[in-house]
């Protein structure tokens, strides 16, 4: 596979082509890496009391739901989110997942899991107490994705 970069600078918006005589896992592959590169820089709209926040989605921990809501945790905040979790499946980028029925993690912000065989596992992030549990159902989707980002 040949990669070329073309430089013209009377285009207004940046167009990125795979060209190939038929579609192979390599080019779906390429395809992936580069919407997640794009997506990794999004932002999504999030709130506090009367404030707006625009944050990169990279730095959310996981989406969860609470008494009044969706909110969304970094390391040392908490925001509200004006989404179902079900919005969000369809929204967020794949390093994302479910978790449980209330939970939606960062899988690129993992540090450890703690597996529990006759409960939910527990996730734990670097640099912060915040914690969640996996359920025994989506264990198994947790740990295919854990596997796929070590070769990413």
């Amino acid at each position: 596979m040949k990669i070329k970069i073309e430089i013209d600078e009377n285009l207004t918006e940046e167009e990125i082509v795979i060209r190939g005589s038929s579609l192979t896992e390599e080019m779906a592959a390429v395809q992936k890496a580069v919407a997640d590169v794009l997506l990794r820089k999004q932002t999504l709209t999030f709130y506090k009391n009367e404030t707006e926040f625009y944050i990169p989605l990279d730095e959310i921990l996981f989406f969860e739901t609470e008494t009044g809501g969706i909110s969304a945790h970094t390391a040392g905040e908490v925001y509200a989110v004006k989404y179902k979790l079900y919005e969000l499946e369809q929204v967020l980028p794949r390093n994302f997942i479910r978790v449980s029925k209330s939970t939606i993690l960062n899988t690129a912000k993992v540090y450890s899991v703690e597996r529990n065989l006759t409960a939910s596992s527990v996730v734990a992030f670097a640099g912060t107490h915040k914690q969640v549990y996996v359920s025994r159902y989506y264990y198994k989707s947790l740990k295919i994705s854990l596997e796929e980002k070590r070769f990413r």
